[in-house]
């Protein structure tokens, strides 16, 4: 009786696993189109709905500034990282995906457009990146799942170079995506954690109070 539960669990899993892959699939699809649309107009959409620094009108551009780039080598950098991270950070639910991508974008696109250099318009999926990098990372840790712990220790140890683009260190790359996508994607961690019932302790029969015997 006990292989059916752990069969039934795996089998979620799995499932699980194949929506998760099937949506990074369509998000890198979209991606893809809109830079074919994008690029032969001399990247204008970019421009557009790219988020300009300290703008207020360009707050809205948060949302949108993830699936816009500025060259195809800009997209071939993000796509291959944004799919592993995006289905390993996917793999466990797709509705808490959803949750942290969102935190993600939000906590990005601030950074940028609270300290990008002025008049300066930045898009790109980096942050998204980065953010399910951090996720990735410390979400064994929060949810207490060995597996996730592990995947989290060899995507650190395999990708500790990508570390030093969360610092100022090379011109023109938004280290501020970056930078806030990771923490983003860290306090996704902690605020969509499995939150496990509290086991109730089991009655001391040694401090239990016994029914006195009236007989």
């Amino acid at each position: 009786m006990g292989e059916e539960p752990a069969r039934s669990d795996a089998e979620a899993m799995i499932a699980e696993a194949k929506r998760a892959l099937w949506v990074m699939v369509g998000l890198l699809a979209v991606l893809w189109l809109v830079q074919l649309v994008n690029a032969p107009s001399g990247y204008d959409l970019s421009r557009e709905y790219g988020i300009e620094a300290r703008d207020p009108t360009s707050l809205p551009e948060i949302l949108s500034s993830p699936f816009l780039h500025f060259s195809w080598g800009h997209i071939e950098g993000n796509s291959g990282p944004l799919f592993i991270f995006g289905f390993l950070a996917a793999y466990r639910g797709v509705k808490k995906w959803l949750g942290v991508s969102l935190l993600i974008i939000i906590a990005s696109g601030l950074g940028v457009w609270f300290i990008s250099p002025s008049h300066s318009v930045t898009v790109g999926a980096s942050g998204l990146v980065f953010g399910y990098f951090g996720y990735v990372i410390v979400r064994g840790l929060f949810d207490r799942h060995l597996i996730d712990i592990v995947i989290g220790l060899v995507m650190a140890l395999c990708f500790a170079y990508q570390f030093t683009s969360l610092l100022p260190t090379e011109e023109g790359v938004s280290w501020q995506g970056h930078l806030f996508g990771f923490v983003g994607g860290i306090v996704g961690g902690w605020l969509f954690r499995d939150r496990r019932p509290k086991a109730v302790a089991a009655p001391d029969p040694a401090t239990t109070l016994l029914p006195k015997n009236l007989s």
